[in-house]
Parts: C-alpha cells; sequence; structure tokens
C-alpha cells in the first residue's frame, strides 16, 4: 500500500534512509526519496537537511548535484525561504546542467509560485540548451516541452514551434491544448452537465498520463560495463567472455539494442554501469544479466538514453553523443 498519512511517508522516509545506510552507493536517490516523502510529512525542515547532506558530500560522491540543489529550493520555497529558493534557481541557470531534471524541478517550482515569465524563460533556456535542432526528443525532454507548453497556454501566448512539438508527442486521447486550457477552472463550478463531462474526461486523461509515468519508476534499462570492470568481470568470470567478447563489442551491442528497444517503441529507455562487487547472478548463467539491470535501475542507478548529441556520450570516451555512438 502506497504512504497516505504524514505518518506513514514518515515511516517510508525511514526506511529508505536505513536501506541507503545498507547500500551507500545508491545513497543519493535513495536519500532523494526519503526527502519527498518527508516533504509529503510537512517535515519540510528536515528534508532540507538532507539536502544539505547530499551537497555537504564530497563532490565525487554527488552524481546530480544541480538535481538536489534544485529540489531542495522547491522545498525551502514552500516553507517561507523565497529569497535562498530563488537564489539556488539562478545558480542552477548559471551552472546549465546538461540534464533536464533541474530545468523542470525549478522552472515548476516558479510556474507553482505564479511566476510565469520566469518560468517560461527556464523552460526556453533548457531546450534551447539541451535538445538541437532536428534531433529526436529524448525522453527525459519531453517533459519541458510539455511544462512550456502548459506555461505559454496561461500567459496566453500563441504556438511556437516547440508547442506544436509537444502537441506531437503528446499520446493522451484528449488533446494538450485542451487540457491546458485556462479556462478548465470554470468548468469546475459549472452546473452543465456537458462542461462537467467533457471536464471528468480531461481529468481521466491527466490520470492516465500520471499513472503511466508512475508505472515505469525506472527506466527499461541495459547494463554496460567501464572498461575496467569489464576486464574485471571477464577474468573473474570466464563464462561470461561469449555475452561479452571484448570492449569495443561490447559497446557497439549495448547501442544496437538500445536503438532496436527504441525502434519498437518502447519509451524510457536507459543505460545502467555495472561493477562487479555488486554483481551477484551467476557467472555460469548470463540469462541473470537483465535482472541485474533491473535491480540497478530500481535503485536509481539509470541514465536516460539517448542523450543529447551535444552530451557527453555514456560509454564515457569524453566526446559528445553526436560524434561518438551517436553518430
Amino acid at each position: 500500500m502506497r504512504p497516505d498519512t504524514p505518518a506513514d511517508h514518515t515511516t517510508e522516509a525511514e526506511r529508505l534512509l536505513r536501506t541507503a545506510a545498507q547500500y551507500p552507493e545508491d545513497q543519493e536517490p535513495l536519500v532523494l526519496q526519503a526527502a519527498a516523502h518527508l516533504e509529503l510529512a510537512g517535515d519540510r525542515a528536515r528534508a532540507s537537511t538532507l539536502y544539505d547532506d547530499l551537497l555537504a558530500a564530497p563532490e565525487s560522491t554527488v552524481e546530480n548535484p544541480h538535481l538536489v540543489k534544485a529540489l531542495k529550493a522547491a522545498n525551502l520555497w514552500e516553507y517561507g525561504h523565497e529569497a535562498e529558493a530563488r537564489a539556488i534557481i539562478e545558480g542552477i541557470r548559471a551552472a546549465g546542467p546538461l540534464d533536464a531534471a533541474p530545468w523542470q524541478v525549478a522552472a515548476e517550482t516558479l510556474e507553482a509560485h505564479d511566476e510565469l515569465e520566469s518560468a517560461h524563460d527556464f523552460f526556453s533556456t533548457a531546450l534551447t540548451l539541451l535538445l538541437a535542432p532536428g534531433e529526436e526528443v529524448p525522453y527525459a525532454t519531453q517533459s519541458l516541452l510539455t511544462g512550456r507548453h502548459r506555461v505559454r497556454r496561461l500567459m496566453g501566448l500563441d504556438h511556437d514551434t516547440w508547442d506544436e512539438l509537444a502537441g506531437a508527442l503528446h499520446t493522451a486521447p484528449v488533446p494538450l491544448d485542451e487540457l491546458h486550457d485556462p479556462k478548465r477552472l470554470w468548468s469546475l463550478g459549472s452546473s452543465d452537465p456537458v462542461e462537467l463531462k467533457a471536464e471528468i474526461t480531461r481529468l481521466r486523461a491527466e490520470l492516465g498520463t500520471y499513472r503511466t509515468a508512475l508505472s515505469r519508476p525506472f527506466p527499461v534499462a541495459v547494463l554496460h560495463w567501464p572498461e575496467n570492470e569489464l576486464r574485471e568481470l571477464l577474468t573473474a568470470y570466464p563464462d561470461l567472455a561469449d555475452e561479452y567478447v571484448d570492449r569495443a563489442t561490447h559497446l557497439s551491442r549495448l547501442e544496437e539494442s538500445l536503438r532496436d528497444l527504441h525502434a519498437t517503441g518502447t519509451p524510457n529507455l536507459g543505460i545502467v554501469t555495472g561493477t562487479v562487487p555488486s554483481y551477484e547472478a551467476s557467472p555460469a548463467d548470463g540469462h541473470l544479466l537483465p535482472q541485474y539491470a533491473t535491480t540497478l535501475a530500481a535503485r536509481g542507478r539509470a541514465t536516460p538514453w539517448p542523450p543529447s548529441r551535444t552530451a557527453a556520450c555514456w560509454c564515457g570516451s569524453g566526446e559528445a553523443y553526436g560524434g561518438c555512438h551517436g553518430g
């Protein structure tokens, strides 16, 4: 059963923190989940402490510092620390992170507090940075298009190219324009059965979208072994040589698998990085490797695929994805 009361959320936060202590390599995603539950429990001060603890850790141990900062800013604003929240959000803009999540959290924080022009600017800045003209929109970036469309409808702005793209990517039965219609609030107080029925249909469509997102708490993940880890893996478990052959073959097969999954319409794809110490599958049974990948993804270890063409390639080469495996 999902947590419902503040006490339930506090209990779940404590469980997640115990798990984080048990699996230090997965500390960041687990602590972020715990902080979210504390916010829902109304314990925002303690949630901020968790964010601060993560940010105080050595940089090498924090994988998504800008996301942590964005979540901290959203939380701070909710309990009276607006000035500090604004300063953090401006810091995120100045840093220009190359992943969508911190931009989205910051923009939606501004939107929630009726800072529509600032929210619109944040969404637009993020898309300019993350979305190259003509490239396929990564799964993680689609929510930026949707959020920007929503804000522009609230501002009464005409459609532009990105709004049209957001509408094209929208899969719910009710069009995006209708879902984001600012006049929808009026229908909630209407006594007209036709208007009320139309609003129920729209709410069901929104709920379906949210349920779809919740049913995919982690991506369909493919397992990647860095060079040193792969060498150690094949030395310790030579029976896996048929599965991986060598580094170059492993990388090309990984990218090929992701492209094949994408071609079949599989959404929310990701890559998880394996380490020999955490590998628990039998070395004689390569069929357990997907289970290991799923376990890592469930712990929040997945990186969305594909990255933008200008982002660093997932393989760790240091080159842009477009000039490496995305070429």
